[in-house]
């Protein structure tokens, strides 16, 4: 299978040397999303900061062939814990059941010093069409 690099900026695949998302097959690995906007502006506030990060998420996938709901695995990392209450509240305005896998990571800093939150995934494109969900338990 080949290898087909997603490259959203090429500004910074050129000078960074990463693609936004990989794709192979139907599965895509989604770099780091950040909470810049289109102007490369950043808020203060990790709840805009994070909804940023999200449509950018949903971008990168949509340009890959998936949609949020192909997603199976979430990492979201932090710089203060404090905010993951308000992190998780608009992490559910983009991600429905049946939900991903997701790890939660807090950090002492991230690439730029005005983020707050950073959020990568993997998705599988055209799982989410038939969503199934296995309970264990009550």
């Amino acid at each position: 299978m080949d290898r087909e690099a997603i490259i959203r900026n090429r500004d910074t695949y050129d000078t960074w040397h990463f693609a936004e998302a990989n794709r192979v097959g139907r599965t895509i690995w989604v770099s780091g999303q950040r909470g810049f906007d289109e102007r490369d502006q950043i808020a203060r506030d990790p709840v805009i900061q994070a909804r940023v990060a999200f449509r950018q998420l949903e971008r990168t996938l949509r340009e890959a062939g998936a949609t949020m709901d192909d997603i199976v695995c979430l990492t979201s990392y932090h710089t203060d814990m404090a905010h993951l209450e308000a992190f998780r509240g608009v992490k559910d305005e983009f991600i429905r059941a049946p939900y991903p896998a997701w790890t939660i990571l807090g950090v002492a800093a991230l690439a730029s010093p005005d983020m707050l939150i950073e959020i990568s995934a993997i998705a599988v494109v055209g799982s989410g069409r038939r969503p199934t969900e296995h309970r264990i338990g009550r």
